[in-house]
């Protein structure tokens, strides 16, 4: 194999770390005079032995985390602790849900008011909160921020006129720094609202181990958060034991990071913009060539990643140039070798360049584009095998807690499971064990809200909280009256068609949904709290036919309008899973728990292709969820009608959304269903459990619904 020029680390470390030190020096004497207080601050000492008292006393305590603007994903958590309980989330709200703008960096004013208005709806209100924490801490970002752009000077200091990342929005920093007097200003108080800064990859880890299946063993439990970046750096490792949690390393690197290596290969050569662009690619690979002893591009790639001792990954700043100019020179000569030139901004989404399987005819390279994609995965693979099997071995736990953005990579969280196996643990820890693995439903910064909150509850001495098992936290029900004003369109035809608030009603609107989807109809169903995180999990769903093999073009090319690179999720009971796709030992603690929220494929058993081949993804996988009828009574129920209709317990199931974030208010539901051609109808489930049916009105009425009703209605429906 060629071996490829390599610098590793900075090219002034000294000046980096000397700008490090003298703006952290500077920004927390700053920050606190505007109202952000850091963790080890009078005040936030102060208010931890204040909760702690209340607690003790016996109260519940209300604790708001708070994603300020100028990061991605602003947005609001509500979380509710008592002494007996500790914490629980009554509401994680993402403001991109409210605002229609996907990874907003906009101050969060619409999930504020959705969040004091669920406050006053428990009898509470804006007193009751006893504190707010933010999900990054902020002198200590500020001083990476500068590290950054002293890193590679003179030529990293034209990021002043461009995000560092996508992650940090530049233009709105000065909005986060008046946010103490917003906040004041939205809720009506005469005095500025204090800020705890709580540190990102703290709150991750915290949440994402408290959350686990795991976290009341007595054994330890590794985490490892994985992020496009953090406060300080990319990559920080801990350990939990006995109810504590430990940090053991943080690589201190913005660029030195899984993320953005995926980040900018996948935009570069896939088309989209970041935040956008990782999904789609990690579909990609799959129509390329996985093997990495004959993937043309592999080995090359390979090189831009420094593999050091300890687990340590670090960026080759001899091939990769994001730590100097991620936006519109990200490739030094020696990756433009491999990769060729990178697409520029200007190219981005533009249809000519963005990679689609279906234009190999008209674009000769998509196959060669399919398997640097392929390379670009198997990279990565190899980059958390690295770090997961170091911190295996320092922490001498077979348990691990998966977080950060980085984690929603599906297809290398089944790698792990599938790498740490019985004869690698034998070999590293001479025992006998497997890699047990999960990964929470919201790893990526929508959750970091929460997380903040939680650590400050952990803190105050509060209890854990009980493991995650669903998550549907985002904003509350649809009420009835907002449904009906959604419906009331000339465009929109509706009807009342039930309720599910007895099991006879729910089992009737199940068998309806069952039945429409039997004859490949394709419906959309809007229940409840939504989701918080990146995946639809049956409150804000769209449901098709698992065994029709026009499935996956019929959603990605007339209900999506998305490329055909990208599958198909299975939904599915617990019976249906275990049928049709090989589910990992390392997955089963709490029931197969990993499996509820789609950050982890599995492979397929033979022959569930030719059954539900909607479903199956060209490398034979599946990014499974498993529905629980606790979690969620109607969609389970729908699941096991579609089993006595279709004979599989199982549904097609990809979020209800078209080019922008999931619908989150009825007025968003009946919006997606205008601008989707080929979706037929929408099932909307009020809070009171009353069902209406919308589907397209006037002269973009099929006939298919009334149809079908009518047919099921006569059937004995």
């Amino acid at each position: 194999m060629e071996t490829l020029k390599r610098r590793v680390g900075p090219r002034h470390p000294a000046i980096a770390k000397a700008g490090y030190r003298l703006t952290r020096r500077l920004a927390e004497p700053a920050m606190a005079r505007a109202g952000f207080h850091r963790l080890d601050s009078e005040f936030a000492r102060w208010t931890v032995d204040s909760i702690r008292l209340r607690l003790q006393r016996g109260e519940t305590v209300y604790v708001v985390g708070f994603a300020a603007p100028g990061t991605h994903n602003t947005g609001v958590a509500l979380i509710e602790i008592t002494q007996a309980g500790g914490p629980r989330i009554v509401v994680n709200n993402e403001e991109e849900r409210f605002s229609g703008e996907k990874h907003t960096t906009e101050y969060p004013r619409r999930s504020i008011d959705a969040t004091v208005e669920t406050l006053r709806g428990l009898g509470r209100d804006i007193g009751d909160i006893a504190a707010v924490v933010t999900t990054w801490d902020y002198p200590v970002l500020f001083a990476t921020i500068v590290r950054t752009l002293l890193e590679e000077a003179p030529q990293s200091l034209g990021m002043l006129l461009q995000p560092v990342t996508p992650a940090i929005d530049r233009r709105r920093l000065d909005q986060m720094r008046r946010t103490p007097r917003l906040l004041a200003r939205q809720l009506g108080l005469s005095e500025n609202v204090p800020l705890i800064c709580m540190p990102h990859h703290d709150n991750h880890a915290w949440f994402s181990f408290a959350a686990s299946p795991f976290a009341d063993g007595a054994e330890p439990v590794a985490i490892a958060v994985l992020d496009g970046t953090g406060d300080q750096g990319s990559v920080s490792l801990y350990v939990a034991r006995d109810g504590e949690m430990r940090q053991l390393y943080c690589n201190d690197s913005v660029f030195d990071s899984l993320g953005a290596f995926y980040s900018v290969i996948s935009s570069t050569q896939g088309g989209w913009t970041w935040l956008s662009s990782e999904g789609r690619y990690m579909g990609a690979a799959a129509w390329g060539d996985m093997n990495r002893a004959t993937n043309p591009y592999y080995p090359r790639l390979r090189q831009v990643l420094h593999f050091g001792a300890e687990g340590e990954i670090r960026l080759n700043r001899a091939m990769g140039n994001w730590c100097s100019n991620p936006y519109d020179k990200p490739y030094h000569a020696a990756l433009i070798e491999i990769l060729g030139e990178p697409l520029t901004p200007a190219q981005l989404w533009n249809p000519d360049a963005v990679l689609r399987v279906e234009d190999i005819h008209h674009r000769p390279d998509t196959r060669d584009r399919l398997d640097k994609a392929a390379a670009t995965q198997l990279v990565f693979e190899d980059a958390l095998i690295h770090i997961v099997d170091h911190l295996l071995r320092v922490t001498a736990a077979n348990r691990l807690v998966l977080t950060g953005g980085v984690a929603l990579n599906a297809l290398a969280n089944m790698r792990l499971l599938e790498h740490f196996d019985e004869a690698w643990f034998s070999a590293a820890q001479q025992r006998k064990a497997r890699l047990h693995l999960w990964v929470p439903p919201v790893p990526g910064d929508p959750g970091v809200p929460i997380g903040a909150a939680w650590l400050l509850a952990h803190m105050a001495g509060a209890p854990r909280g009980a493991p995650l098992t669903h998550a549907f936290y985002c904003g509350t029900p649809p009420v009835a009256a907002d449904i009906a004003a959604a419906v009331e369109a000339d465009d929109i035809a509706s009807r009342s068609i039930g309720e599910v608030s007895t099991p006879d009603g729910r089992d009737a609107i199940a068998d309806l949904m069952a039945y429409m989807v039997a004859q490949n109809g394709v419906i959309a169903l809007y229940q409840g709290a939504a989701e918080t995180g990146p995946r639809a999990l049956g409150h804000r769903s769209i449901l098709a036919n698992p065994c029709n093999p026009e499935a996956r073009a019929q959603l990605n090319e007339r209900v999506k309008y998305r490329e055909a690179i990208r599958p198909l999720a299975p939904m599915a009971t617990l019976e249906a899973a275990r049928q049709y796709f090989q589910l990992q030992p390392g997955a089963s603690d709490a029931n197969y728990n990993a499996y509820n929220y789609m950050v982890l494929t599995a492979h397929s058993k033979p022959g569930a292709r030719d059954k539900i081949p909607a479903v199956i993804h060209a490398d034979g996988t599946g990014r499974i969820q498993i529905v629980r009828a606790d979690d969620d009574p109607l969609t389970h129920a729908y699941l096991k009608a579609l089993g006595r209709r279709i004979g599989v317990e199982m549904s097609v199931n990809t979020s209800f959304n078209v080019a922008g974030p999931i619908a989150q208010t009825p007025q968003q539901a009946i919006d997606t269903l205008r601008r989707s051609k080929g979706l037929d109808v929408v099932i909307m489930v009020a809070a009171d459990g009353a069902v209406t049916a919308a589907w397209h009105g006037g002269v973009r009425d099929s006939g298919r619904f009334s149809g079908w009703y009518a047919a099921w209605k006569a059937g004995g429906g």
